[in-house]
């Protein structure tokens, strides 16, 4: 053998050592890799169970373990991953460094046979980006709040944000680009409600302008639709800025001089997302419902894309043979497919999405929601049955024959009510020392009925707003007044002519005070609602106790409605918690909470929440996250009722279709907030309210194309909701 051949067997026999020696290592050990990463990984795939590489034999190993993975950075001098243990970084994909120094904290409180337990954990983190040509400098955002690191992630410091009434900033990125003077640093943001914002950090009394010039928005509002991903690219020497829309199939590019945004791409699809934009010296990749698709400059016509079929598969062959389902990627090329760039990509999930305006994109069921719960949740369609009405046969039948003739099949029925009653007679003995036993119906004769014809049953239980609880023991659980000493009420005032309102003594509900004019006074009126502390480890245990039982009863599934605080009241500053640990906020009370639920609970989760909080990326004033709910929850129950919208909300022309648009798109919205992990089963308004929209429109259509809105929209998961129990205006089958 002549020694060019002894040399090169050498290599080969040096590189299979190395290799077989990466394999035998543990995930964490070794501090420096002596081949490039791609050479041995050419492809890098993050997951809900932690980070994997797949080598050229299509073998997958662990290169981190500790927690979900959402987003891959590949730069000059290290990797960078971000999940839910924040910000990790690695120059050799075997050691990581946690590098969250300067980030807020999450406090998350834990409780379990009376003790108290912490777990302290790094806000969730949107989004992470690096500068394109000096990836020491990054930026990150959490839901409120941007932050600049200028020494690859060790320390960060906050950029704040604009002065948003609500929080719920979906992406960031940075760019260098030119100003009056000199090239500046620049960040950007956007914000589910309110649009594109940039800075300039390193300027004096640097401010945050608004940056939406044309971007599209919301039909009949004044806010851009929201934005779901900034790319910053080198393209022919320059860099590049385009923009993505979560809830809109368009894709735009900025014109940094004229600050417009220019739309380069649009497939015209009424409804769609567009996410994780990959931006390549030949064109541009992103993810979309059920495809990852690829754009060819120039970008003037959805012709100029093609579907990646090859990637879409390769990436469904990895959690066939290795039972894991990636969420994230970057890959330098395999069997599967050839590309002469890197490929990376976040946000996978969008492949298991189906767009209702697409031709039905069909997805093999395991795919969807693996859980098991989740699945006997899915399909159920019915209506709201106040308890009153199930007492007996007589008044039961009539919903009995409404749920045969609609086709319906699911009743949901308050075993908690709206005034901390329970409707049932527990065999817990501890649940009455909290609460109070209410006319109660016997729910094992009611169930039975229920059952023999197939109904899937459902216990709303009423948490946070509890006029029982916050009574007792001199109000021990009760949101407390810190002015006054006593447990919260919330209260509006209006002044009227003196003499003409209610007597002072008359009603709790109501209060006469003076005004400063002797000829008027003030009419204090109080809200019918008590609340109870969400803080509060016993409030949590209780209901706990209250949904094991009526499992283990037989009701299919559980659900929560008032999992927030308290939001209407001139006095709401006056709110005091004392059940709140240190470094908790709302967002951890609520999670907290879950969390308890989720452990002591072995059924079907459902949750309500306002139809905003559907709607848009935010939970401010509530708590309610529906991207932090998801994990704990199998149904999250929207009211999108078209009542409690601002009345001209989408009733563009024509008006009459106003609560279909409601119901078809906010379905959806809540679906990709929500990242797929969640049923989606809207609750339909089946009631007048004398509101102007409805004063015009309310009727068996208006019902009707709610219920068309939500299915088109590809649940067929649904329930009417009616207080008094009419349910004259729903569709029959």
């Amino acid at each position: 053998m002549n020694r060019k051949g002894t040399c090169k067997s050498r290599f080969l026999w040096a590189f299979l050592l190395f290799y077989c020696f990466a394999l035998l290592l543990p995930p964490g050990a070794g501090t420096q890799t002596v081949l490039p990463a791609q050479t041995i990984w050419p492809t890098i795939m993050g997951t809900d169970k932690g980070l994997y590489g797949v080598d050229r034999l299509g073998m997958v190993r662990p290169l981190w373990s500790g927690g979900a993975v959402r987003k891959i950075l590949n730069t000059a001098g290290y990797w960078a991953i971000l999940g839910d243990q924040g910000i990790l970084v690695s120059t050799d994909l075997l050691y990581w460094e946690p590098r969250n120094t300067g980030l807020p904290i999450k406090t998350i409180k834990n409780y379990s046979r009376g003790i108290k337990t912490f777990t302290y954990q790094v806000q969730e983190i949107k989004d992470l980006r690096a500068l394109p040509e000096n990836p020491d400098i990054m930026v990150c955002a959490t839901k409120d709040t941007v932050f600049l690191s200028r020494d690859a992630g060790r320390n960060w410091e906050s950029l704040g944000s604009p002065p948003y009434r609500t929080n719920g900033i979906k992406a960031v990125a940075i760019a260098t680009l030119p100003t009056a003077s000199l090239p500046a640093l620049t960040v950007f943001l956007s914000h589910s409600t309110y649009g594109v914002h940039y800075l300039l950090p390193n300027s004096r009394n640097n401010q945050w302008v608004e940056l939406n010039q044309g971007i599209e928005r919301l039909e009949t509002t004044a806010n851009p639709d929201e934005v779901s991903d900034i790319a910053v690219a080198a393209v022919g020497g320059a860099q590049k800025i385009y923009a993505s829309q979560t809830f809109r199939r368009r894709i735009y590019q900025l014109d940094w001089g004229q600050k417009r945004f220019t739309p380069i791409w649009s497939d015209d699809a009424d409804f769609g997302t567009v996410d994780s934009l990959d931006i390549t010296g030949a064109g541009i990749r992103f993810v979309q419902e059920g495809a990852i698709v690829e754009l060819n400059y120039p970008l003037v016509s959805p012709a100029a894309g093609r579907t990646r079929q090859d990637l879409h598969a390769f990436i469904r062959s990895i959690p066939a043979a290795w039972g894991i389902k990636p969420s994230c990627f970057i890959s330098w090329g395999s069997d599967a497919f050839t590309d002469t760039e890197p490929v990376t990509l976040s946000e996978l999930w969008l492949l298991d999405a189906v767009n209702a305006t697409d031709d039905p994109i069909r997805v093999p069921e395991n795919t969807l929601i693996s859980s098991p719960p989740r699945n006997t949740a899915r399909g159920r369609q019915g209506l709201y049955l106040p308890v009153n009405h199930s007492m007996e046969s007589k008044s039961l039948a009539p919903y009995l024959k409404v749920i045969e003739e609609s086709g319906l099949n699911m009743v949901v029925i308050d075993m908690k009510d709206d005034y901390g009653r329970l409707r049932f007679s527990p065999n817990n003995p501890a649940i009455p020392e909290k609460g109070r036993v209410f006319r109660p119906v016997d729910i094992d004769v009611l169930l039975k009925n229920l059952k023999d014809r197939g109904i899937y049953t459902v216990a709303r239980v009423v948490v946070f707003k509890d006029p029982e609880l916050a009574r007792k023991e001199g109000g021990k659980y009760a949101v407390w007044d810190s002015r006054r000493g006593k447990p919260w009420v919330g209260y509006y005032d209006s002044r009227q002519a003196k003499g003409t309102g209610v007597d002072k003594d008359s009603t709790y509900e109501t209060e006469i005070l003076n005004a400063d004019d002797p000829a008027y006074e003030i009419k204090r009126t109080y809200y019918d609602e008590r609340w109870v502390d969400p803080y509060s480890e016993e409030v949590w245990e209780y209901t706990a106790a209250i949904s094991a039982e009526l499992h283990q009863r037989g009701f299919d599934e559980i659900q929560f409605d008032y999992i927030r605080f308290p939001t209407d009241g001139a006095n709401l500053a006056d709110t005091q918690y004392r059940w709140r640990e240190n470094g908790m906020d709302m967002e951890s009370a609520i999670l907290s909470f879950m969390r308890h639920i989720h452990s002591r609970v072995d059924a079907p989760i459902s949750i309500d929440i306002y139809g905003a909080n559907g709607w848009y990326r935010t939970g401010a004033r509530t708590g309610q996250e529906v991207e932090l709910l998801a994990p704990y929850v199998d149904v999250i129950c929207p009211m999108y009722y078209p009542s409690h919208f601002e009345q001209d909300f989408l009733a563009q022309a024509p008006a009459e279709l106003r609560p279909y648009r409601i119901y078809f798109q906010g379905t959806q919205r809540t679906e990709r907030i929500g990242r797929g992990q969640i049923i989606v089963r809207p609750y339909v308004q089946a009631f007048f309210l004398n509101v102007s929209y409805d004063r015009q429109y309310y009727n068996t259509d208006y019902v009707r194309r709610q219920v068309e809105g939500v299915r088109d929209a590809g649940s067929n998961g649904l329930t009417y909701w009616n207080n008094s129990g009419r349910y004259d205006d729903i569709p029959l089958r």
